[in-house]
């Protein structure tokens, strides 16, 4: 079996870092990304992905993007359920491997990956 999922997109909100109960960096981003194919009334359409950020990856994002920044987001998915009026529902959320950052406010591109950052 094979879980690996790769998008490109704009960050639809400046990411945040937060800890958690066990001192654990993480950021939860949403990423736009538009259909390369047109609906019938002639627009592309966009879909809004979920993505968990870890660690130095979650802190690097969060120190060189902001909203409407394009990053690349190599990752696996995983389903978590929330509950909402007495009803479970499912949604998938993308957990961040690497995190690549194409526009930003200088003409870089960084790679984070794994706690480990590279600058080209």
């Amino acid at each position: 079996m094979l879980n690996q999922v790769i998008i490109v997109g704009r960050l639809v909100r400046d990411p945040e870092v937060r800890l958690t109960t066990d001192g654990k960096r993480v950021a939860n981003v949403t990423i736009a990304v538009n259909r390369n194919y047109k609906n019938n009334e002639g627009r592309y359409e966009t879909d809004f992905i979920n993505c968990t950020l870890w660690e130095g990856i979650a802190q690097a994002t969060c120190d060189h993007c902001q909203k409407g920044s394009i990053i690349g987001v190599k990752g696996h998915i995983i389903m978590r359920q929330l509950e909402l009026e007495n009803r479970k529902i499912s949604y998938p959320d993308l957990i961040a491997e690497t995190v690549t950052f194409i526009s930003r406010n200088k003409n870089t591109t960084l790679q984070i990956s794994d706690n480990n950052a590279k600058i080209e």
